[in-house]
């Protein structure tokens, strides 16, 4: 298994970023909130530190993704959603948050608000081209397939 370095920021207590379990796709991101809770209302967006900078491996990137719990139990989505930290950021891992739920949420230092996969990048020559290859579905975009 590869290691993932994480760096602690000042004052940062909480535990690494961790597998809740063997099988976990995704490791648990706590936020990090030293100067107390933050309460969220209907339509927030706020950005959420986990107190932690990461080292990836090269040709890999961090996917930061929901949480099912957060997601459906609470109405808390991931705007860009998976979040991208590119390799060569070594900067605060940071989880935008949106909320869509009714009735104000609180969220509280070392609560789970967020999972980060790991996934393998590929890198590609781009090159420009006067055409391009036809196929089936050719230029049919949204819906196009249709049902299923």
């Amino acid at each position: 298994m590869t290691a993932i370095k994480f760096r602690r920021l000042d004052g940062n207590d909480l535990p690494l970023p961790h597998y809740a379990t063997p099988g976990a796709a995704g490791m648990d991101l706590r936020a990090f909130l030293p100067d107390g809770p933050v309460t969220f209302a209907h339509g927030d967006l706020k950005m959420i530190s986990t107190g932690f900078a990461v080292e990836l491996p090269p040709g890999t990137e961090m996917q930061v993704r929901p949480r099912s719990g957060m997601a459906l139990k609470h109405g808390f989505i991931i705007p860009n959603s998976p979040g991208t930290v590119d390799e060569d950021y070594r900067g605060t891992v940071m989880v935008g948050l949106y909320y869509l739920g009714k009735e104000p949420f609180t969220i509280s230092h070392g609560d789970r608000i967020a999972q980060a996969v790991i996934a393998q990048v590929s890198r590609f020559e781009t090159v420009e081209a006067e055409e391009l290859s036809d196929t089936a579905r050719s230029e049919g975009g949204f819906g196009s397939t249709g049902r299923s």
